[in-house]
């Protein structure tokens, strides 16, 4: 359920540049150049770079030089050779496996990576520091080659489908963000990498029905709640021998995880995070890279679970070391808010940074030089974010970075030594600006868009935000768009958007966050109300206590918030409460059918797509991180579980899913359709053959999906005012 953002409504934020190609997974963000003082983008296929402030615009790399269709791209330290990634493919979620070209700048000579490899199956190639080799995954091997003389050495040799070496598995790369797996040493002398065993997890088969004569099985080795997860270590391999060294990380490496490993600011220590099966107790470690030898040097524990670096940073890799490695960054919520503190390298002394009762949202730059740490906070409302820095001694008081006069929702990408940045900003009214700054004064240097009402090309109606305080004491953020040529002496239909789980939020204070992206057709001008909120266990920086009460209890304190809600809701005098409806995706979806099942005097129309029926059939590192162990607490999980609550149906349900979800597996539904039938509940299903779970692959499905959406609605819950 990770990867269910992309469910949520889209929140806009202006592109800025036409017809260019950026650096960054995915294709967002600006690819900075070291010093900070410039940035590379690709236009008509010709690598250019931009000098700041005056926006200068050299060539680097010709488009008669370059391979075709780049989709990324990255410098070797000394910025003289080039890395383009090509042909990619998609693994799970992303492009990461494809072909690479080192492009010698000085030489303008272009030579591919891999000669003899299979095609497409490079994954994060890197130049290694000094600039002679490059590393890269094929296949579940880490391979060497020198640059020079084209020699290929393959430094493992017994990676297969389920032994990884130098990447991950499904769940660490769908729950921790983890893929790239492995790391040169400052001195280019050795290589970091992870190696998972997942000889042993069990496959969830997917069938497909349509693709050929005779079906066929596509298993996924997937670890649900309550299964081990896949044993864990991390080697450096030494180039001069081909030896690994394996770290001697203590406990069971079925029972714990490493979600972050990283060179310790030198050549011979890595440092990584060990965290346990429960994910409440997180260990540091320097180990010895030519011994293994593994020191704890901090721990943390927490009653509920602890994040890892990727729920609270735009890159998941990497470890914030300052004085040279006598220091680190650490972001930590055990004072009951998410704070950066500063920790001596043996872990003995810390410094508290942002100090006060406010969540630090996202990290965002590290200025050691100019003795600053960059972040994105929002003290006063929950809904909105706001540039903020902190000194890095401890000292002084929190500073905010940008305009107090433009409130809403604004990112930031931050050059290195934070000496520029790209901007925008949004709000619920439509106000926006995309711009370039320089920092610490915010002071625009190129203005990319003059701001004004913007949207997502659907009509504009005005966005409410505002609060709901339950009979339980629980104050929930909201939007709420009314319907056209409102009128308040009339009754209208509600149709409540919800997600609910502690992997997003629904409200948010920017552009294009409010709104049905499903409904075909202009929804506002069919009568209906709509409205979101956000309860208990999202992450809203609203401080630990609010994210965590959740702990053991998704699918009754989060359910109950939402019903709570609706209930005050239902009091206002233009809600038809005969007409009330829910709609939600993956996490939206389990919250749907909970709402439905557990309070139908409320809820009397569903739409829930690619739900957790079962909390038990989700992975492992997601479920137990929430829920803790089936084991010791199977109740919580079953009680916690749409399917136990199905015989509760009174109300119309419509269940969409596509049978090739790797992600929310279609076996769940099919428990649920059982289930309701055993008690004769009546409800509509869509499937979708061998669409994932985004629901978007195959001619016409996204159309079908919106129209199904649509249709639906509007026969058992029609719009318009009474």
């Amino acid at each position: 359920m990770s990867s269910l953002v992309r469910h949520l409504p889209v929140i806009i934020l202006f592109c800025l540049f036409a017809n260019t190609l950026t650096a960054q997974r995915g294709g967002g963000g600006v690819k900075w150049s070291k010093d900070g003082k410039s940035y590379y983008s690709i236009e008509n296929n010709a690598l250019v770079r931009y000098d700041l402030p005056a926006f200068q615009r050299v060539v680097v790399v010709d488009a008669g030089q370059m391979p075709q269709a780049v989709q990324s791209f990255s410098f070797s330290d000394d910025e003289k050779k080039l890395l383009f990634f090509t042909n990619t493919k998609r693994v799970w979620r992303f492009n990461t496996r494809g072909d690479y070209w080192v492009f010698d700048i000085p030489t303008h000579a272009l030579k591919q990576l891999g000669a003899g490899r299979p095609a497409s199956s490079l994954m994060f190639a890197k130049i290694s520091p000094d600039g002679t080799k490059a590393a890269y995954t094929s296949e579940h091997n880490v391979y060497m080659e020198d640059l020079a003389t084209g020699a290929i050495t393959p430094l493992t040799t017994d990676g297969t489908q389920r032994l990884i070496n130098g990447t991950f598995d499904w769940a660490y790369e769908e729950e921790f963000s983890c893929r790239d797996g492995f790391r040169w040493s400052p001195d280019s002398k050795s290589i970091a990498y992870w190696q998972l065993d997942a000889t042993k997890v069990k496959n969830f088969l997917m069938i497909n029905n349509t693709d050929s004569l005779y079906p066929f099985t596509i298993p996924v080795e997937y670890p649900v709640a309550g299964e081990d997860p896949s044993p864990c270590r991390v080697g450096v391999v030494d180039l001069a021998s081909g030896k690994t060294t394996w770290m001697a990380v203590p406990g069971d490496s079925r029972q714990h995880y490493i979600p972050r490993m990283e060179w310790a600011a030198n050549s011979s220590e890595l440092v990584l995070e060990q965290l346990n099966r429960k994910q409440n107790d997180a260990k540091i470690f320097i180990c010895n890279a030519a011994t293994g030898a593994a020191t704890p040097i901090y721990e943390e524990t927490d009653s509920a679970w602890i994040d890892v670096k990727q729920r609270y940073s735009d890159d998941p890799t990497g470890w914030e070391w300052m004085k040279d490695g006598k220091d680190f960054l650490w972001v930590s919520e055990k004072d009951g808010w998410r704070h950066l503190f500063r920790i001596s390298r043996d872990g003995k002394k810390e410094t508290l940074l942002t100090k006060g009762n406010y969540d630090l949202i996202s990290l965002k730059a590290i200025d050691e030089k100019g003795g600053y740490a960059y972040f994105m906070a929002s003290p006063d409302n929950a809904t909105q974010q706001y540039l903020y820095r902190v000194r890095l001694d401890g000292k002084g008081n929190l500073e905010l970075v940008s305009p107090a006069t433009r409130k809403g929702t604004h990112n930031y990408n931050i050059s290195p030594n934070a000496l520029y940045a790209t901007h925008n900003f949004s709000n619920h009214l439509y106000e926006s600006v995309s711009e370039w700054v320089s920092l610490p004064k915010h002071t625009t240097i190129k203005t990319n868009d003059q701001g004004g009402r913007r949207g997502n090309g659907r009509p504009q109606y005005p966005v409410k935000m505002f609060q709901v305080t339950t009979d339980d004491g629980v104050t929930m953020d909201g939007w709420m768009i009314l319907p056209k040529d409102f009128d308040s002496t009339k009754k209208y239909p509600v149709l409540f958007l919800v997600y609910t789980e502690p992997a997003a939020t629904t409200v948010r204070d920017a552009a294009g966050a409010a709104g049905t992206s499903l409904y075909a057709g202009d929804i506002a001008a069919d009568g209906y109300i709509q409205i979101s909120l956000d309860g208990r266990g999202t992450p809203a920086p609203k401080g630990a206590a609010w994210r965590k009460c959740i702990y053991r209890k998704i699918g009754i304190i989060n359910i109950r918030d939402q019903a709570m809600a609706a209930k005050k809701i239902l009091q206002w005098p233009f809600v038809d409460s005969g007409r009330i409806a829910v709609h939600g995706w993956s996490g939206g979806g389990s919250a749907t059918l909970n709402l439905l099942f557990q309070y139908p005097d409320i809820y009397k129309t569903g739409i829930s797509i690619a739900p957790v029926a079962d909390e038990l059939l989700y992975d492992n590192i997601y479920q137990e991180r929430y829920m803790g162990l089936p084991q010791e607490n199977r109740d919580d999980f079953v009680k916690g579980s749409p399917l136990y609550y199905a015989k509760n149906l009174r109300g119309n349900l419509l269940i969409v899913h596509g049978t090739g979800d790797d992600n929310v597996h279609y076996k769940g539904t099919e428990e649920l359709i059982n289930e309701l039938v055993k008690y004769d509940r009546k409800f509509q299903i869509m499937v979708y053959p061998n669409r994932t779970h985004a629901i978007r692959e195959g001619e016409g499905t996204s159309l079908h999906l919106s129209h199904l959406f649509t249709d639906y609605l509007r026969e058992h819950c029609p719009g318009g005012g009474r």
